[in-house]
């Protein structure tokens, strides 16, 4: 496995690769201090995985990860960073994860674990048949950025990355069953969302809180009694 590791402070990069060994000790893990040096890595390596500093001095975190992306679309990155705000970023760029200093070792392993995950093979259960206007639809979980309640109490709509909606008479208690254990998390009692497709979390109405999912600019509102669970379930 290819890593690369990219901080301007040495420290950091120290002791990353330390943790990174303990875990992965055949790892190929190649270094750079600002991002002068990373251009020029990415411009001659390619990596598995990408640790990348939010700052690095010459260069913001994020204007190399954009360069990894598109020069290496397969590789997994992760932000490190010391301010847990910055998370909100990760999520915004679609990186796949993100570490905050100092680092701590059980999150490394874990984020590590993730990369290195081979995807599941296909199940029956990744497509749901819906019944939406006299027609059955099969459709992709994959798809699927957020359900909510229909407003009648009697069924739901389905919102999907491409901006396409479904309507469907199941209620939305249901869909939370069927797709326990899938990734979604019910951040109100009339909305289900998918955990992975949120941009941006912000400020709401009466000191509460919202949140947006990728392919939709519908703020959709956070149940207050929900706002601790989810900041864990997103580590934030």
């Amino acid at each position: 496995m290819h890593i690369a590791v990219i901080d301007d402070e040495k420290y950091s990069r120290v002791e990353l690769i330390h943790q990174i060994r303990q875990y992965l000790p055949q790892a190929e893990i190649m270094e750079a201090g600002n991002g002068v040096q990373a251009m020029a890595l990415l411009e001659k390596n390619t990596f598995d995985i990408l640790f990348i500093d939010i700052h690095l001095g010459d260069l913001e975190g994020t204007t190399v990860a954009s360069l990894a992306r598109r020069l290496m679309p397969e590789a997994k990155i992760i932000f490190a960073t010391a301010y847990s705000e910055y998370a909100v970023t990760a999520f915004e760029l679609g990186v796949d994860n993100y570490i905050l200093k100092p680092f701590d070792p059980v999150r490394i392993r874990q984020v590590l674990e993730q990369c290195a995950a081979r995807p599941a093979p296909a199940r029956s259960e990744d497509r749901l048949a819906i019944s939406s206007n006299r027609h059955t639809i099969l459709l992709d979980v994959d798809e699927i950025s957020y359900i909510e309640t229909d407003g009648s109490g009697r069924g739901c709509r389905l919102h999907t990355l491409s901006g396409e909606e479904y309507a469907d008479n199941s209620p939305l208690s249901e869909y939370e069953s069927r797709l326990a254990g899938r990734g979604f998390y019910r951040i109100h009692k009339t909305c289900l969302v998918r955990l992975s497709y949120i941009q941006d979390i912000f400020p709401w109405n009466n000191n509460s809180f919202a949140l947006r999912v990728r392919g939709s600019a519908s703020p959709l509102p956070i149940g207050r009694d929900r706002v601790k669970e989810l900041r864990r379930r997103l580590n934030i």
